[in-house]
């Protein structure tokens, strides 16, 4: 018994749109906006997944791939850079990143 694409497609807009929320109320934490930016790609990873599926293509995991590539990069180099500016301000807040210009 297979759920119909119309499901599917729900989820992952749905977890597109939380993405989108935790970037529009949350404006402070920089923490939170990337755990947001997170939400998005795999919103747009899993609406890739389910077409690549539904159409019979590989093609649509290969872009997947790609972008939970591009994700755990982004991941790796956004939280070594808030450790740094965790150590040198001591909170997280997004009002001072400006300062972290070189």
């Amino acid at each position: 018994m297979s759920l119909p694409l119309t499901s599917y497609l729900t989820l992952s807009s749905s977890l597109f749109l939380l993405g989108v929320g935790g970037l529009v109320l949350n404006r402070r934490n920089i923490l939170l906006i990337f755990m947001s930016i997170e939400l998005m790609l795999l919103g747009v990873n899993l609406n890739f997944i389910i077409f690549s599926v539904y159409l019979d293509d590989l093609v649509g995991q290969v872009f997947a791939l790609l972008i939970l590539t591009v994700a755990a990069a982004e991941a790796a180099v956004g939280l070594a850079i808030l450790i740094v500016y965790y150590r040198t301000r001591g909170s997280v807040t997004v009002e001072g990143i400006h300062l972290l210009r070189g």
